[in-house]
């Protein structure tokens, strides 16, 4: 590692931004987990439960507000909404 003012600073905002962008991911991770948890434990005649919407409407806020900082890319963003509602729709027709 270089000892210079430059290559420290540099060092610590990459530091600082790993750090960011982990706690934005995990978040995502953790909310993608509770809505394909409520999906599996819910019956066909409650798909559309105000549960499940909400956890999706979670899901989204919480991808578009990582695309918006910048720790996802756009096209990542929206595969991963659709395949979200792929899923959805999969035990919907089951």
């Amino acid at each position: 590692m270089n000892k210079n003012l430059s290559a420290l600073k540099r060092n610590k905002i990459a530091l600082r931004n790993r750090y960011y962008n982990k706690r934005y991911k995990t978040s995502i991770k953790n909310s993608i987990k509770k809505f394909l948890f409520s999906i599996s434990n819910t019956n066909i005649e409650d798909i559309n439960s105000i549960n499940i919407s909400n956890n999706l409407s979670t899901v989204y806020q919480k991808i578009d507000k990582a695309v918006k900082r910048g720790v996802l890319h756009k096209n990542k963003a929206a595969r991963k909404k659709s395949r979200l509602v792929k899923m959805m729709k999969i035990k919907l027709n089951n």
